[in-house]
Formats: C-alpha cells, structure tokens, sequence
C-alpha cells in the first residue's frame, strides 16, 4: 500500500465518479505526475490533439516564446504546461479527453480577439469571460429526465439530490469538462461549484459507456461553444455545487447535508437558465 496520498496519485483519481472522462489517462500515468515527455507521450497515445488552427499540439514548458496563451496554442502550437502543477497537467488531460471542444476554444479565443482588435474595444468582454469559466470549471450533465434537469436548473438541490437519489442516478451523467474543477476535486471543499449546461438526451445516451459520452459531449460543445454569431456569457451557465451529486463525498450520504444553505443555494429571483435538446442523429450515432 503506497504511502502517498491518493489525491496526489493519479491513478488513484481515475476511481473517483467525476474523474470518468479522464480515467484511462489517470491510470497511465501511474502513482506520480509525468515528466512533460511523458505526458506527450500518453497524450500522443490516446490520439492525435490539434489547436484551433488544427495543427497538433505539443505540451511544453513556460517560457519558450513571448506569445500570450492563446495566441502561443494558435500560432505556434505550444500549450504551456508547468512541471509537476496539477492545475495545468488536468489542463492537458482535457485537450486528449475533449480534443474538439478545446480546439474550438482556442479558436473562438482568437476570433473574439481578432474582432475586439478590430473595433478597437479594450477588455475581455463576455464571450471570452464565459469560454475561460467554462474552460476552467465546465460541467455538461447528460439527463434522460426533463423534468430532473429542469429541477436542478430552479435549484431544487435537495428535491433532486436526495428525494429523487435513485432517478437521479439511473437517468442522468455529470461530464466533467473544466481542468480547475479537477484539480479542485483531489481535496474538495464546500461550496466547491461548476459552471453547468443541461443536456436533455435519449435513454442510449444514458446507457452509454462513458466514452461514448464523452465523444458525444466534445462534438457538441465544440459546436456549441465555437459558433461564433452566438452572443456567449457567463449567464449561460448554471452554478451546480459538485459536492451534492450522489457519492462524490460520504458526507453527502444524509438528508442533512443538503440543509446547508451557504453550500446549495436557493435560485432567489433569478431566471433559471434552458435545458438544451440535443436528440437529433444521436441514437444513430450511437
């Protein structure tokens, strides 16, 4: 039995419910972080990673060019990636685990640029606030269930976490996209939330294994996330506490444990956000 800790191994990781999507690059690489090389190498294995100019991607160190982050994925190639810093090896977990939805990312990152630089605006704007806060903390949940998705969109944590536990776990997967959100979740903490869109799918879907899900989810949210006439922010996406999904921690296994307000938040008066429909071609796709 190793001495190390398992949220410092990520083998270890790829047992945990949320860390599915990464869970075969997890296990790869052991009970330590790789070197660069040999996270090239894993990544490499898994298929082939290309930027939003579609040229293959290599995972390098800082400090290589004076290029900004986007412009060094776009122009030359290279994801900056720290030595042994979690934060930026789940970064490279996700380009393999969703290749497209990242490459459209990077290069909706560069369109907007492009296009600010163009009309001489100053600033981030809402279209690239809303793609780094997806980047970072994304979540897509896959529910065979309208009306469960539609409860978790008012906020209903309680009514959906705990009274409808077992729907909840038959009809529905949370895709974990954001590489922050990852990291988080090694020591995770209350009040730990993630940026969530709801996609109402077909039972197959459900039924699914989770690469198939995963596949499905990075051909959509690339179309999703790089269509560049659609007015993006961050009010698309809903605040979902990651601790309350069934047995991501014991302490979730109570029906107290949702009377927490600071952690599960009431929707107040605000709007709740849509439930998308994404049931054309998938059943053919699957």
């Amino acid at each position: 039995m190793s001495a190390v800790p398992d949220y410092l191994q990520p083998a270890a990781l790829a047992r945990r419910p949320l860390y599915a999507p990464l869970a075969t690059l997890l296990a790869a690489c052991g009970e330590r972080l790789p070197s660069l090389m040999q996270l090239n190498q894993a990544i490499g294995a898994a298929g082939e990673v290309r930027s939003g100019r579609g040229v293959p991607v290599r995972f390098v160190a800082p400090g290589a060019h004076e290029l900004p982050y986007e412009h060094a994925v776009f122009d030359a190639s290279d994801v900056e990636t720290r030595p042994d810093n979690w934060h930026d090896f789940f970064n490279a977990l996700v380009w393999a685990a969703f290749p497209r939805a990242k490459a459209a990312l990077n290069a909706r990152h560069m369109h907007e640029l492009t296009l600010a630089r163009a009309m001489g605006r100053k600033g981030r704007g809402a279209v690239r606030d809303a793609l780094t806060q997806f980047d970072e903390c994304g979540l897509v949940v896959l529910g065979a269930c309208p009306e469960l998705l539609e409860a978790l969109t008012r906020h209903a944590w309680a009514e959906v976490f705990w009274h409808s536990r077992a729907a909840l776990l038959d009809s529905t997967r949370f895709i974990l996209f954001g590489h922050a959100s990852y990291d988080q979740l090694r020591t995770p903490f209350p009040g730990l939330c993630a940026k969530a869109l709801y996609l109402s799918v077909p039972e197959p879907v459900v039924r699914a294994p989770v690469e198939t899900q995963v596949a499905l989810v990075d051909t959509w949210l690339a179309r999703y996330l790089g269509t560049v006439d659609d007015a993006l922010s961050p009010r698309r996406f809903a605040p979902l506490p990651l601790l309350g999904i069934p047995d991501v921690v014991r302490e979730n296994a109570r029906r107290g444990y949702y009377a927490d307000a600071a952690q599960f938040r009431p929707l107040g008066d605000r709007a709740p956000v849509p439930v998308h429909d994404w049931r054309p071609r998938l059943v053919e796709a699957l």
